[in-house]
């Protein structure tokens, strides 16, 4: 949990799990926490946490934009690490945005 920058506490994703408000992909050797985020003009699959074998996590491709189009988004984002950035550059991800975060005393 340290790469959330303290908004959550891993009982804080089991909550929001177990309520509905996020998805768990397990996988053998991985995992995906997802979410939907809603906007006026589209609805985007959001990819909360991802962890564990990367192959693994890379061999979802297809499976999470089937996940995305039944869950009637049009995006799929993923915040993460700037090396994600060329790890899924083949698969058609794109940098399109940076997200930056100042911590006000």
């Amino acid at each position: 949990m340290p790469y959330t920058g303290g908004t959550h506490t891993i009982e804080d994703v089991e909550d929001a799990i177990n309520g509905g408000r996020m998805g768990l992909i397990a996988l053998e050797r991985s995992a995906f926490v997802i979410e939907v985020h809603a906007y006026p003009r589209l609805r985007a699959l959001h990819i909360f946490l991802a962890g564990g074998d990367l192959d693994e996590l890379r061999s979802c491709d297809a499976r999470m934009d089937a996940t995305a189009k039944a869950l009637g988004c049009s995006r799929i984002t993923i915040a993460g690490r700037r090396g994600f950035v060329r790890t899924l550059k083949d698969l058609g991800y794109r940098e399109r945005w940076s997200v930056l975060a100042k911590e006000i005393p």
